[in-house]
């Protein structure tokens, strides 16, 4: 009989206790679902459930996100979230891996199926390279040290409040409903649900670290990320919605640092979110791409 739902397992890295979803038939060949930032693992169930029949489906919690553990000094470079992904490909025997993955995570799975080519079978990444070229030139602009006191402010602001509180878990539902119009009333309850816990005073608040919005200006160079880019060997699928923010690396001419490996396709009437906005759509692709 089919479990009703996933078990909740964790594993240990860099001293941090982290969550992950596991959906079963471990006989299955592995597939890793990597969620983005301040999301949760479970914003994959229904991905995760037309898969699970033919996979044995891992959805992990990054860290300071969803039922793993916060960091405590609240830094959350990229290279940490690499290195855990690293980690629960190692401690479960995962190799070859194919991997699914949105946004941060689709950004963190790139750099390792960089580091790692041999690791990974195959890969999709919605939306998952980063700040476009337009924007990185934006950034250049301004002087390294304001970067960093900038990160600082954020830093400050981030300790000396405390998540924010929603008096209902209506008002929680709305606000995560208003960041996504594309979602059904029913999917943004979902994505609620697990995505915000009972303060003791009955109110609500989101799971995430607060300070994931401090985001730290040091990273790899681009050179270093085109470079990392080009070692990547296993058939990849990069997907964008056309209503996103973000940039399609066929247009800015990202895709020239990858192989003739890796592909790229979009989707009209999606945003950020393709694998929530044009789901039936999406599942086509990805159960046909990674077969």
């Amino acid at each position: 009989m089919d479990l009703i739902g996933p078990t909740s397992q964790t594993f240990i890295s860099q001293r941090t206790r982290l969550h992950y979803a596991d959906w079963g038939n471990h006989d299955a060949p592995p597939l890793i679902l990597l969620h983005g930032g301040r999301d949760h693992c479970r914003s994959w169930d229904w991905a995760a459930e037309e898969l699970r029949a033919d996979w044995h489906v891992i959805c992990p919690d990054q860290r300071g996100h969803g039922d793993s553990a916060w960091n405590e000094n609240g830094y959350y470079p990229t290279i940490g979230y690499v290195y855990d992904l690293a980690q629960l490909i190692h401690q479960l025997e995962l190799a070859p891996v194919t991997i699914v993955a949105h946004s941060m995570g689709g950004n963190v799975s790139i750099r390792y199926a960089g580091l790692y080519p041999e690791n990974v079978r195959k890969l999709v990444a919605i939306e998952g390279l980063g700040p476009s070229p337009e924007r990185l030139e934006e950034l250049r602009s301004t002087p390294f040290y304001t970067h960093w006191t900038d990160w600082i402010d954020q830093k400050r602001e981030a300790s000396s409040r405390l998540p924010k509180r929603y008096p209902t878990f209506e008002t929680a539902l709305d606000r995560m409903h208003e960041a996504n119009s594309y979602l059904s009333r029913e999917q943004a309850r979902h994505l609620t649900t697990h995505a915000v816990i009972r303060n003791e005073d009955g109110t609500f608040s989101w799971k995430f670290d607060p300070h994931l919005h401090a985001w730290p200006p040091d990273d790899w160079t681009q050179d270093q990320l085109h470079l990392i880019w080009g070692r990547i060997t296993c058939p990849t699928r990069m997907i964008y919605g056309n209503d996103s923010w973000a940039s399609n690396p066929v247009k800015d001419g990202r895709i020239a640092h990858f192989g003739d490996n890796v592909s790229v396709s979009d989707y009209d009437r999606a945003g950020h979110w393709v694998h929530h906005d044009r789901f039936d759509d999406f599942m086509a692709e990805v159960k046909a791409f990674i077969a």
